[in-house]
């Protein structure tokens, strides 16, 4: 099955669909009906395939060695779907047994075998979502993702050890999903992971699907239930580091095989872990290989690539003669730029409409440009120094916000400079920072307020959006990968009142093409009134493609309500209040303006026409004229 030509794809490090190739696969030899095992370990002495179908005896299924490109391979007849198996691995360090890099599915940890999977077993019935997938996806189309650990949103009854499966997923998650008005989920790594505490961003099976909630046919199935739930589904993978784990990729043959021998290059000293080697040919054939293989054979809509920075700089988290420097003398990891610029390049050539997106927290130019601009060639990049700020705002009495109002509109200032995701993710409530509720000052009613208050700023800023579970109801406690989220605060009318205005604003982005059809481009965002620091209030329209199609902005970030204040508008005409977090629908208090109120010729902040506002006390107000008044002056 391997051919030549395969061989020299491989070697090259070209060969995108080498999942098809290297790995188990059930196969039909002369009639005879089992498996085909292939592996690359180049500097092995001797490989066999051991299992359940041999009773683990290293001597009975031995591989042989190909000609070129370190590829071994075996035929074990009569086994199936469901084998379990290693390879034995004879190398420098000796014999170690070791999981399938390739490998399509996975023991249930802590044991460590890989599986035997048909995944062909699944019939997929998404044909009409993947025929619009790319308009669902598109740079002016609404995304408001998710993000979902499956393991902790929902425990089955009071179990703390047991998890819900793919299948008590699809049964709950989707439809919650659908009543919250989510574009999309995004989950973090679904991937096969020796330690749960490392929420799947420590990976040993790039194309294993984790068997803690079922066989991988299930995972399928739920992804196809969000498609024809109308919901995309984001996966975090990750590329830049795996475990040290014995059975894993470290020194797979005896030998630095998939990372760098100089613990200054092959290390990462925050995580412990070990950093690919993406100048080798066949390490990047395998990442790009993994990444197309959860699009192809899982229909995932989009990828979001962890922790980018890390790959980007040699010098990451290291002191002075901790790291190398690149060819030039640069700090740059010149090879870790090629490779993501090669995933991007292979991703949207293959899988035209798939979204790739950057977690990088640094300045690096050009992260989600087209690579034949000079750019990384990423579809989105989440914007972390807006989340910084804007956290770091929010975490201010309202009283001091008026000496920090810079911190608000900084991010206005490069809001264009790349196609960039608002994200609240799982890493701001962990590690000692709190719940997002928990992070608002004041008492339990002011933070609910701040954080709807937060959350109407967020929806009506430039870029897409995403909330991690638990942030849309305001769960107090800090997120615990191993219990479920607090559902019981649901039965409180104020954290009712909380996801109730999350699923409306994203109603709200959903319906209004002036919130999401120009995120990325700066006639989409206009001020009206940003010097307003003295009261700690912002005033700004959102504008669709058609200049007429605009939104009046307005965000009270101090617990005072405004009475009487006057705000320049650009048209004449009723103004319907489609927004309001001060509504006691969420548990505010109510202020507003009647639910429309009317221009009046008297010159503000520039502009002829004017209204004559109530702005709520730790809100934001929507305004959008009437259609038929909106012959612009």
């Amino acid at each position: 099955m391997i051919t030549d030509y395969d061989l020299h794809l491989l070697g090259e490090g070209r060969h995108w669909q080498s999942y098809q190739k290297l790995g188990a696969h059930l196969f039909t030899q002369s009639g005879v009906a089992g498996v085909r095992f292939a592996v690359w370990a180049p500097n092995a002495d001797a490989v066999s395939v051991v299992g359940d179908f041999n009773d683990w005896d290293g001597l009975l299924h031995p591989l042989r060695r190909l000609p070129s490109a370190g590829i071994w391979e075996t035929f074990v007849p009569g086994a199936t779907a469901g084998t379990i198996y290693k390879y034995l691995v004879t190398g420098a360090d000796g014999v170690t047994e070791r999981s399938d890099p390739y490998g399509f599915g996975a023991e249930l940890p802590p044991r460590t075998a890989s599986c035997v999977v048909d995944l062909d077993a699944y019939i997929w019935r998404d044909a009409d979502w993947m025929a619009t997938r790319a308009a669902h996806n598109a740079l002016d189309a609404p995304i408001n993702a998710y993000e979902v650990h499956l393991g902790s949103w929902r425990r089955p009854g009071d179990d703390p050890i047991r998890w819900l499966t793919y299948a008590d997923l699809e049964r709950e998650l989707v439809p919650y999903c659908v009543e919250m008005g989510f574009t999309h989920v995004e989950l973090l790594p679904p991937t096969e992971h020796p330690l749960s505490a490392s929420w799947g961003y420590q990976t040993i099976g790039m194309f294993a699907a984790t068997s803690r909630f079922g066989p991988p046919q299930a995972l399928m199935s739920l992804v196809d239930a969000f498609h024809r739930a109308g919901i995309g589904v984001i996966v975090d993978w990750v590329p830049a580091h795996f475990p040290k784990d014995s059975h894993g990729l470290r020194r797979f043959d005896g030998t630095a095989l998939y990372e760098h021998e100089d613990p200054r290059q092959g290390e990462h000293p925050d995580w412990g872990t070990m950093i690919f080697n993406y100048g080798r040919h066949e390490v990047r054939n395998y990442l790009v290989s993994s990444a197309l293989f959860w699009l192809d054979r899982y229909h995932i809509d989009g990828l979001r690539v962890d922790a980018v920075a890390s790959m980007l700089y040699l010098d990451y988290s290291r002191k002075e003669g901790e790291w190398l420097p690149n060819r030039f003398g640069g700090r740059e990891n010149l090879d870790a730029v090629e490779f993501l610029k090669e995933f991007n390049v292979q991703v949207h050539h293959h899988h035209p409409g798939v979204l790739t997106i950057a977690e990088e927290s640094t300045s690096w130019p050009g992260v989600s440009r087209p690579t034949w601009l000079g750019g990384l060639g990423f579809s989105l990049k989440w914007n972390m120094g807006w989340m910084n700020d804007t956290l770091r705002y929010m975490r201010h009495d309202p009283v001091h916000r008026k000496y920090h109002h810079d911190e608000l509109t900084f991010s206005l200032i490069y809001a264009f400079h790349e196609n960039f995701v608002l994200p609240f993710s799982h890493d701001e409530v962990v590690h000692g920072k709190g719940a997002l509720a928990d992070q608002m000052p004041g008492d339990a009613w002011q933070k609910l307020a701040n954080l709807r208050l937060l959350y109407g700023y967020m929806w009506c800023h430039p870029g897409k959006k995403l909330l991690f579970m638990g942030s849309e109801f305001g769960q107090w406690r800090e997120w615990d990968f191993d219990r479920s989220l607090h559902w019981h605060l649901l039965e409180q009318p104020s954290h009712a009142g909380l996801q109730r205005c999350v699923a409306d604003l994203n109603a709200l982005v959903n319906r209004e093409k002036s919130l999401h059809q120009l995120d990325f481009d700066g006639l989409g965002f206009e001020w009206i009134d940003c010097h307003d620091w003295a009261n700690s209030i912002l005033v700004f329209l959102r504008r669709g493609v058609d200049p007429n199609d605009f939104l009046v902005v307005c965000c009270n970030f101090t617990p005072i309500p405004r009475h009487g204040y006057r705000v320049g508008v650009p048209a004449a005409g009723i103004y319907d209040e489609v927004f309001n977090g001060d509504s006691s629908w969420y548990g505010g208090s109510n202020v507003g303006n009647a639910g429309s109120i009317a221009a009046v010729p008297t010159p503000c902040h520039g502009l002829e026409q004017s209204l004559s506002l109530s702005l709520p006390p730790l809100a934001t107000i929507v305004l959008k004229p009437r259609r038929a008044d909106r012959a612009a002056s």
